[in-house]
């Protein structure tokens, strides 16, 4: 398998964390990524949303996991989220996609909602997110969620997060 030596070489060269994103790779990823691990401090694999055994892959290369909407769609998504240690958790949005959809089993652990509005933009007098779109501010749905599928508080896993936040960066 080869090496994509841009991005690992950089990351090497100028001591930078690595932001990856893994979707549909079939093992692909963890083996491009074990092929150059040594060549980068630390990283954070964005939008997870793999298996119980990728998981594993990505914890044996001391990697972070980052969790947001698309990573909560599922029961399995879920299963997978709580067997993920807050050692290794970090919190995103992904912004504008990836919100916590209606479908999701996660939406019923939501306990902040916001006020949408069918509009193509934001509407800062009647602080109204648009209809689809996933903002900022909705991280905090993300952190509810975590803390629901693995009984402990909001500000444990936001005080988590922000710790592994500060070790990556």
């Amino acid at each position: 398998m080869e090496s994509f030596p841009h991005h690992f070489d950089l990351a090497q060269k100028y001591n930078l964390p690595m932001y990856l994103h893994s979707r549909n790779t079939k093992g692909d990823f963890a083996k491009v990524v074990k092929l150059n691990r040594e060549k980068f401090s630390t990283g954070v694999v964005h939008s997870f949303d793999g298996s119980m055994e990728d998981l594993a892959d990505i914890l044996d290369m001391g990697l972070f996991i980052g969790i947001n909407g698309c990573s909560l769609k599922t029961a399995e998504n879920l299963e997978v989220v709580k067997a993920v240690p807050l050692s290794a958790l970090m919190i995103e949005t992904d912004c504008p996609f990836c919100e916590i959809k209606n479908s999701s089993p996660a939406s019923k652990l939501i306990q902040t909602k916001f006020p949408r509005v069918d509009k193509k933009k934001y509407d800062p007098e009647g602080f109204s997110l648009v209809k689809d779109r996933n903002e900022p501010v909705m991280i905090v749905q993300v952190v509810e969620v975590i803390a629901a599928v693995k009984g402990l508080s909001v500000e444990e896993v936001a005080k988590a997060a922000w710790e592994n936040t500060i070790k990556m960066f």
